[in-house]
């Protein structure tokens, strides 16, 4: 009997009453990791010698998950997915590894995602392309692309992601599934790679809004190894979804929402906003409140591009430290500048070296004022409209992207100035450190499509119980690639 389409729960409650044991779920994780990637190409690592795990009353302990390979593992080759790291083995893990390994979990493989994160494709892999499970001729999105693909396939429940700009919703999307970036300092970050560390977020990728929950229960809470991180003791995430949202009131914004700003729009664009518009209608009737609302476009228009100045000149400065020399493999040269040299030229993709130059031109003294402090007051600009819903709704409710997972060839997809903001409004949820999760709203084409709740930080709990209710009335929770409902 297959276990690992179940959820958390159903598979603890196996486990429990001995109808399953931990190393048969390991044995068959480790099955469907090799199948999938054969067909998806999503880890850089499994491990083929797991052990199994003694079963306790934590819903988490004996069951397999995967792992994003920007998180430091002990004595596991943990890359980023680039060739700077291709042979690093860290002596330490992850506090969220360490929390996992504390909770009874067990970790079966380390998933593929685009260099250090920057990437929203799931192509720029160190070990190649990561293909989605519903069609393998599309993309995951990325960065947590290998983490959607596995969890999407039935790999296990649930993988840990990260999030800079949208790495975890919008492979959910894409993928079907459930993704979900808790508020900013919720899940300390000791341990996880960085790539923009005012925007990075842990997070999970699961099939349900339940098993999302309680995984962060496990993993969040305050880290002295992390100064951003913060009590969150008095906040239990599972025990809040109730599914009580009645008198809850949400938001959209019609300069993103609205198909009359489109144009150019395609056949899948109109029927994504289409569907976004009667799952609205399933708010109102479990007794919520849909308002639509309106945010300077000219604001909204100015949001990808101030993400790719803070985003990219946190990255230069974080990244400063792979030389070759401390770790990774050694540069060729007479002397230390030339060897540090040839490890970047060599061991970057030419995705990252254009983010870092992009990076290196913002920071200079000349351009800060132009570039990055401009881009940090419209940050604030962005942050402070989404505060100011906040004050009246409990949430922001909104498609994601335009339509199902792009080609990979990119040939049959129109993407234009227009769909900008659609593609890329998620990354204002790292701006502000706003909770976050996106859950399947139906199929276009057989393709799984997705919708995004986000709400004010510290408000979870909050945001997680309109999603579970939500998901209550719409037939996707618990889906596996292929299974088109």
């Amino acid at each position: 009997m297959t276990y690992m389409n179940k959820t958390l729960k159903e598979i603890h409650t196996a486990l429990k009453n001995g109808e399953v044991s931990s190393k048969d779920l390991i044995t068959e994780a480790l099955t469907k990791s090799k199948e999938v990637q054969k067909k998806c190409n999503a880890f850089v690592t499994i491990l083929d010698e797991v052990e199994d795990c003694d079963v306790t009353d934590n819903l988490l302990s004996g069951i397999p998950y995967g792992a994003k390979d920007n998180y430091s593992t002990k004595g596991i080759l943990s890359t980023g997915s680039s060739n700077t790291l291709k042979d690093y083995v860290p002596f330490f893990d992850a506090t969220v590894i360490a929390k996992l390994k504390k909770a009874g979990a067990v970790m079966v493989n380390k998933t593929a995602l685009d260099e250090f994160g920057m990437g929203g494709t799931g192509t720029s892999a160190h070990t190649g392309i990561i293909r989605n499970p519903w069609d393998i001729t599309r993309m995951c999105a990325g960065s947590s692309a290998g983490s959607a693909a596995a969890v999407s396939s039935g790999v296990y429940p649930y993988a840990l992601g990260s999030d800079t700009g949208d790495s975890i919703r919008k492979p959910a999307a894409y993928c079907g599934i459930v993704g979900y970036k808790p508020s900013y300092g919720m899940v300390s970050r000791y341990g996880l790679f960085p790539y923009a560390s005012s925007l990075d977020h842990c997070g999970v990728l699961s099939r349900c809004v339940e098993d999302a929950a309680i995984v962060i229960d496990n993993i969040k809470g305050k880290d002295p190894f992390d100064m951003t991180s913060w009590d969150s003791q008095n906040i239990h995430l599972e025990e809040s979804l109730n599914g009580q949202v009645k008198g809850k009131k949400l938001c959209y914004i019609k300069e993103i929402c609205d198909i009359n700003n489109y144009p150019e729009a395609t056949d899948e664009l109109k029927e994504h906003l289409e569907n976004f518009q009667k799952t609205l209608n399933i708010c109102r009737s479990l007794g919520m409140i849909v308002e639509e609302v309106s945010i300077d476009k000219d604001l909204l228009q100015a949001e990808p591009a101030v993400y790719i100045v803070l985003s990219y000149a946190e990255a230069t400065s974080n990244l400063s430290n792979l030389t070759g020399i401390i770790f990774g493999p050694r540069g060729e040269g007479k002397n230390f500048e030339e060897m540090v040299m040839d490890h970047r030229t060599k061991g970057f993709s030419p995705l990252i070296k254009r983010r870092f130059v992009i990076g290196s031109y913002v920071l200079q003294k000349e351009n800060q004022e132009k570039y990055f402090k401009n881009a940090q007051r419209v940050r604030r600009l962005l942050v402070d409209a989404w505060k100011n819903l906040f004050k009246t709704y409990d949430g922001v409710i909104m498609p994601v992207g335009s339509g199902p997972a792009k080609h990979l060839d990119g040939a049959k997809d129109l993407l234009t100035k227009d769909t900008e903001v659609l593609e890329e409004h998620l990354q204002i949820a790292n701006f502000g450190g706003f909770p976050s999760i996106t859950i399947p709203n139906g199929f276009i084409n057989n393709l799984p499509v997705g919708i995004n709740i986000t709400g004010n930080c510290y408000d979870d709990a909050n945001v997680l119980n309109i999603a579970y209710a939500l998901e209550s009335k719409m037939n996707y929770k618990n889906m596996i690639a292929g299974d088109v409902r």
